[in-house]
């Protein structure tokens, strides 16, 4: 038996997937870096940028090997520029 979470998409990410949201079943035992697997997987052309966005678990950063709880929200944060 899987987790349900809401996946979040800011910035860039949310230009590629063509969406602000995202409410996914992963499985059982996932952590945040099974929510960047499934985005990588799912949206193929962020595979390679992967590694330079930022994850957080309920607004708060996370490490990829943090565990995920059903109905979790985890934001996708590319990292930003400004002049």
């Amino acid at each position: 038996m899987g987790i349900a979470v809401t996946l979040l998409y800011f910035a860039g990410v949310r230009d590629v997937t063509g969406r602000a949201d995202e409410a996914v079943a992963l499985p059982a035992g996932a952590t945040v870096a099974t929510a960047r697997a499934y985005v990588a997987e799912t949206y193929p052309v962020l595979a390679g940028s992967l590694d330079r966005v930022r994850l957080a678990r309920n607004e708060r950063f996370a490490d990829d090997d943090e565990a995920l709880a059903g109905g979790d929200r985890v934001a996708l944060i590319p990292p930003v520029s400004g002049g």
